[in-house]
């Protein structure tokens, strides 16, 4: 694999969010080489509803395009992207890219920080990995309140991360809680690369069932996800679903057009001292599928929090036993 030019991956513009073109097994190869070069970030998983909520929230949008990576969770932003040149570019869905880098961690050591889920799920998700990937390190979690951790919460939490360091700290939160939090503390946590990954600890818990491929590739999960959890996210689907489809056809028709920032504000809001990255091609005004070159883009802030009941969480052994 050729990982210069895996690092310079185009963004595709999706209502004014920029939307990786990438796959699966790129976007894994991205994350990997983003580590071996010690750059820090966070990697943002997003479909329609993240999309949507970054239509009424300039701050969420800016949290978006400045990721290390936002890969297209959903096949409607596939879509979006293959029509406007990308016809390389597939889904990456959440559960399935924290399955690839945790296949990848087995041989190549990296290790695993579990933050998010209700009360007992990210232990129990330590669990499914160490069986599923046997000599995997996952060395902590952390089930937090559902309210915004206090300050002494907080330090707390910036204590166990700066012991055990991990290379990968999982969010899951719900969007868009989890992109606020991984932007917001990026910088401030002793994680290398943040990813969120929503429903992912759902999923691979048992707690929700996946969605046969063949109805992901429909897209038509979003009906699979409302039967199981009709009362939570009946307004969402209702509100968002035929509100993308209506805003997408009239930027694909050239009626509305949606900008991205500029190189040069992306770094003007960068607060001093944060580590910029050359490692994606930064959001530009108008997406093509080829001709442009890479540019500089930062990692930025801005936090909140969610799921369950308090839980203090746990640090474990580089092999996964607790201490």
């Amino acid at each position: 694999m050729d990982l210069l030019r895996i690092s310079f991956m185009d963004r595709v513009n999706v209502l004014g969010v920029g939307v990786h073109a990438t796959d699966l097994g790129r976007a894994a190869d991205g994350i990997e080489l983003a580590l071996a070069r010690g750059e820090r970030g966070y990697v943002c998983v997003t479909g329609v509803h993240g999309v949507m909520e970054a239509q009424n929230d300039p701050e969420f949008k800016g949290i978006l395009n400045r990721s290390l990576l936002t890969v297209p969770d959903g096949m409607p932003t596939v879509w979006v992207g293959r029509l406007k040149g990308f016809r390389s570019m597939k889904r990456v869905f959440g559960p399935d890219l924290m399955v690839e880098i945790c296949a990848r961690s087995v041989q190549k050591g990296y290790t695993h920080f579990l933050y998010g889920g209700a009360y007992g799920v990210a232990e129990r998700l330590k669990q499914v990995l160490l069986s599923r990937f046997p000599g995997i390190h996952v060395v902590g979690t952390h089930t937090p309140p559902f309210r915004p951790l206090t300050e002494t919460e907080f330090g707390q939490l910036k204590d166990m991360i700066s012991e055990l360091n991990p290379d990968f700290f999982w969010v899951g939160l719900s969007t868009p809680k989890q992109e606020r939090f991984m932007a917001a503390h990026i910088h401030q946590l002793a994680a290398k690369v943040m990813i969120g990954v929503g429903a992912a600890f759902d999923i691979h818990t048992g707690r929700l069932r996946d969605a046969p491929d063949w109805v992901k590739n429909l897209g038509l999960q979003w009906i699979h996800r409302l039967i199981q959890e009709p009362t939570r996210l009946w307004k969402r689907y209702l509100k968002n679903n035929p509100k993308f489809v209506w805003m997408t056809a009239l930027q694909l028709m050239g009626t509305k057009h949606y900008s991205q920032p500029s190189e040069a504000n992306v770094l003007s809001a960068e607060p001093p001292g944060r580590v910029c990255s050359r490692l994606f091609r930064s959001p530009r005004r108008n997406y093509g599928p080829a001709g442009s070159t890479g540019s500089e883009i930062c990692d930025s802030a801005s936090g909140e929090r969610q799921p369950t009941a308090g839980h203090r969480g746990t640090a474990d052994a580089p092999g996964g036993a607790a201490q």
